[in-house]
C-alpha cells in the first residue's frame, strides 16, 4: 500500500449520480502522483451497494465497508479509515467532492509536510452569527438556547477553520484527534470542523501548519486563506476541489456573492 490515501464516502443518503460525477472528474484529472483510492461504503444496503460497485467495476480501488449500523456522519467513518489506515496521509473527501484541476493530490501533498495539515478551503464563518431569529415564540426559545450552546462550543467571527468537505492529514495524528469525539449529530460535526476545540484549533495548539492550497500550487497560511481564490471570493477560480459549497458560489449573482464573501471573510 502506497503512503498517500484518497478516501471517498459513499452513503446510503447519496444517489449514483454522486458516485458517478466523482468518478469523471478522478478519470479526467490526473493525480500527479502515485496514491491508493479507498472507497468507503457507509450504510448501503446489498441493493445500492451492488449499484456503486458495478459504477466501480472500470477503476482500481480499495473496498472499505463501513461497519458501523448507525448514522455518526462523515466524522465517524473517517474516525475508523484513519484507524484502520494508521499513520498514512489521507485526502479525505465527502460525497459531494471532486477534483477540478490537473496534478491537484501533487499540489497538495507537495505542502505536506511531519505536522501540517492542508485543505483546499478554509473559512473565517462563525455559526453563532449564522443563527436566525424566527417570529414564534417556541422558535424564539430555541434561538437562544443554541445561542447559549453554540456561545460555549463556536468562537465569534472570526473563526478561522478549516472546512472539512476536503483535507489531508496524517492519519494518526487525526486519530489522536477523533477517536473520543462524539459523532451523534450534526452540531456535534460543526464544532469538530469549526469549533473551540475542533480539528483546527486543536492543531493550531499543537503548533501544526495549517494551510490552504490553491490551483497554482501556492500555500496560504491562516491570514491569507481569502487570496488564494478558493472559496466565496472573487472568481474562486483557483480551487483545486470542487464541493456543493463552492459549486453554489458560482451560481450567485454579483451583489449575492458580495454578501456571501463578507459573510466568510468579513467587510
Amino acid at each position: 500500500m502506497k503512503n498517500i490515501l484518497v478516501c471517498y464516502l459513499y452513503t446510503k443518503f447519496d444517489n449514483i449520480r454522486k458516485i458517478n460525477c466523482f468518478l469523471k472528474n478522478y478519470k479526467k484529472y490526473k493525480s500527479g502522483i502515485k496514491h491508493d483510492l479507498i472507497i468507503c461504503f457507509k450504510l448501503l444496503d446489498l441493493h445500492d451497494l451492488k449499484i456503486a460497485r458495478k459504477a466501480l467495476k472500470n477503476i482500481k480501488y480499495i473496498e472499505f465497508i463501513d461497519p458501523c449500523k448507525k448514522n455518526d456522519w462523515d466524522f465517524g467513518s473517517y474516525k475508523r479509515v484513519a484507524k484502520k489506515y494508521y499513520d498514512k496521509d489521507i485526502l479525505y473527501l465527502n460525497s459531494h467532492s471532486y477534483p477540478i484541476c490537473h496534478d491537484w493530490l501533487k499540489k497538495l501533498c507537495f505542502h505536506k509536510k511531519k505536522n501540517t495539515i492542508i485543505a483546499p478551503t478554509g473559512s473565517y464563518e462563525s455559526i453563532l452569527e449564522s443563527i436566525k431569529l424566527k417570529g414564534k415564540l417556541h422558535k424564539i426559545i430555541r434561538y437562544i438556547r443554541r445561542k447559549r450552546k453554540f456561545s460555549k462550543n463556536f468562537n465569534g467571527f472570526p473563526n478561522p477553520h478549516l472546512r472539512t468537505s476536503s483535507f489531508l492529514i496524517n492519519s494518526k495524528h487525526f486519530y489522536q484527534y477523533i477517536k473520543n469525539k462524539k459523532t451523534n449529530d450534526k452540531d456535534e460535526t460543526l464544532m469538530i470542523e469549526a469549533g473551540k476545540d475542533g480539528l483546527t484549533n486543536y492543531f493550531k495548539k499543537k503548533k501544526f501548519n495549517i494551510l490552504v492550497v490553491n490551483s497554482d500550487g501556492n500555500k496560504f497560511k491562516e491570514n491569507e486563506w481569502m487570496y488564494s481564490e478558493t472559496y466565496h471570493y472573487q472568481k474562486q477560480s483557483k480551487n483545486i476541489i470542487s464541493d456543493k459549497y463552492t459549486r453554489n458560489y458560482l451560481k450567485l449573482n454579483l451583489n449575492e456573492k458580495k454578501i456571501s464573501k463578507n459573510k466568510i471573510w468579513g467587510n
